[in-house]
């Protein structure tokens, strides 16, 4: 649990829903220290207030495509530490799969016609915030395509385990020296996931991100 009031930035182009989020998150007992209305600002904010969470919206002006997104991309890369929330009531595959490049960890993406309650949402950034996920379920299954779950129950209790990892963030040498084996070891183990999922070496960045959506799609 965190103890102090969750910090949060809060990106949405629209001003009602945006005040109206404002409020809600407010009475929750979270701190908004900052709105934007456009990437730009959400990238400026966050690295004024380092908050706990951002939360983006994908399409934002100017031409409302996946300027959120790509901006979430740039803070990921910039500042890690900071938790990113996708809320949209879109699914963008392909920056998805590059904001979930580096792991799971500390990443939420949920859809906002799925999202009943309030208390819910704010769930869902307290997990983010403390590097948990919170990804929703319809969003998991376009990222994958369909297929990878049931793979999932083929892998070996160790190949399990370097995948669990992987969902963490952990590069190959991070994941070794956990469990206490070579890195060759766990190369060899990620190798073996990538062909029960059927992932191609075309893209070794976007293969690991699909193996560990297929993990997180199983254990929710």
């Amino acid at each position: 649990m965190i103890d102090k009031p969750l910090r949060v930035v809060l990106a949405e182009d629209s001003v009602i829903l945006r005040d109206g989020m404002v409020e809600l998150l407010g009475a929750r007992g979270c701190e908004v220290v900052a709105t934007a209305g456009t990437a730009p600002e959400l990238i400026a904010a966050v690295a004024e207030h380092r908050p706990d969470v951002a939360v983006v919206d994908i399409r934002m002006p100017p031409t409302h495509t996946d300027e959120g997104i790509r901006a979430a991309v740039e803070i990921r890369a910039q500042l890690p530490e900071v938790g990113i929330l996708v809320f949209s009531q879109h699914v963008e595959t392909a920056w998805a799969s590059r904001l979930l490049a580096g792991g799971a960890a500390g990443i939420g993406y949920l859809l906002k016609e799925r999202v009943a309650r309030t208390a819910e949402f704010v769930d869902a950034l307290q997990r983010v915030a403390a590097g948990g996920t919170a990804l929703d379920p319809e969003v998991v299954t376009r990222l994958l395509r369909g297929g990878q779950r049931s793979r999932v129950a083929a892998l070996t209790p160790r190949e399990r385990e370097v995948l669990e990892l992987m969902a963490q963030g952990r590069s190959n040498r991070s994941i070794a020296a956990v469990l206490v084996v070579s890195e060759r070891a766990v190369e060899k183990h990620v190798a073996a996931v990538f062909t029960k999922f059927d992932l191609p070496a075309t893209d070794a960045v976007n293969r690991r991100v699909k193996a560990v959506l297929a993990y997180l799609s199983e254990r929710g």
